[in-house]
């Protein structure tokens, strides 16, 4: 199956796939065969985290001497987000991008990154989630799932749409049928904030809000312009309510397979597509909303208030455990 390349999405996407079987010089000097890493990627190759991996992919390639690349899979084409995770522990791909929430299924700790109105800026989710010394026991926590948490990225800040009207306050919610990833923190979310949580697959939301299933979802501007969603659900109501990071996974057994020299290059240049992410993503949701709003979307302010106090009751809920309480505090002392 024709991936993606990262760093040339074209025909050098060839010459990528070809250095799988060619050989290259390691970080410590010694020949070996050189490896291109599959990565699956829900979203097109436009989007600022493919954007942030395909520079990563060619300063990778350079600092290891040919030795080590990224193929990334974009637009599902390897399945959906929860079917990727179950790839990478099985070993059939070596990367994958996820949703936080996702992973809520495999450690409930999880969630306590995942809460609504956590966090005051990108910077601020970012500068907490990728510190080892706050985050790290529980990422580590997975590890027995065979999934190994590399880094987080910002995936933007979330907000409704509806096909039915603006949404300024939990009432407007009342009876709407709203999109959410699948995740009991998810669900229980969108019911505090007055809506019927409805988890389903991202391919799946344009068909199901057009046909009458969904009355819409709640995702960033990227996604509801990129994916055509302002075509059928035209009010986006910014409602700022959660600020989920995304994750680049992988198998322990592939990351703890690279020298220790190599990892350090890798982890290196991880830390650096952070940075690299957070700025494309501002950009990014600029053109999102242009391109929207001359599709026909209107975009209005919701009473952000009402809705932060109405998922109150999640906070409490979710941190319940040393571990959590921990993570909620330290993420709490990091406000600006």
């Amino acid at each position: 199956m024709q991936g993606r390349t990262l760093g040339a999405i074209s025909a050098a996407a060839v010459m990528t796939l070809a250095l799988a079987s060619c050989s290259g010089a390691s970080a410590d000097g010694g020949e070996q065969p050189a490896t291109t890493f599959r990565v699956a990627f829900n979203q097109d190759a436009n989007h600022p985290q493919a954007q942030a991996l395909a520079q990563l992919s060619d300063e990778l390639e350079e600092r290891t001497d040919g030795a080590y690349s990224l193929e990334l899979y974009t637009d599902e084409t390897l399945g959906d987000q929860a079917a990727t995770i179950e790839q990478v522990q099985s070993g059939t791909i070596d990367f994958a991008i996820v949703a936080g929430s996702l992973l809520e299924n495999f450690e409930t700790d999880m969630s306590v990154v995942n809460l609504p109105y956590l966090y005051d800026s990108p910077d601020h989710q970012m500068s907490v989630l990728n510190d080892r010394e706050i985050v790290g026991e529980l990422y580590d926590s997975l590890l027995d799932d065979s999934i190994q948490v590399l880094t987080a990225y910002h995936g933007g800040v979330r907000n409704v749409y509806s096909s039915v009207g603006p949404v300024e306050t939990p009432a407007d919610l009342a009876g709407q049928k709203i999109r959410v990833i699948g995740s009991d923190t998810n669900v229980r979310m969108m019911e505090l904030m007055g809506g019927v949580g409805t988890p389903m697959a991202q391919g799946e939301v344009y068909t199901a809000i057009q046909s009458g299933v969904l009355d819409g979802a709640e995702n960033n501007e990227l996604i509801y312009s990129t994916l055509s969603h302002d075509e059928i659900a035209g009010y986006y109501s910014r409602t700022q309510h959660l600020m989920m990071p995304d994750y680049l996974i992988a198998s322990p057994a592939v990351w703890e397979g690279l020298d220790d020299e190599t990892r350090a290059i890798f982890q290196e240049l991880l830390d650096a597509s952070v940075d690299t992410e957070l700025e494309l993503f501002a950009t990014a949701v600029d053109e999102a909303v242009a391109a929207a709003e001359e599709a026909g979307a209107q975009f209005s302010d919701a009473d952000v208030d009402a809705f932060r106090e109405a998922v109150q009751p999640l906070h409490e809920e979710r941190v319940t455990t040393d571990v959590t309480q921990a993570i909620y505090d330290a993420i709490e002392a990091a406000r600006g």
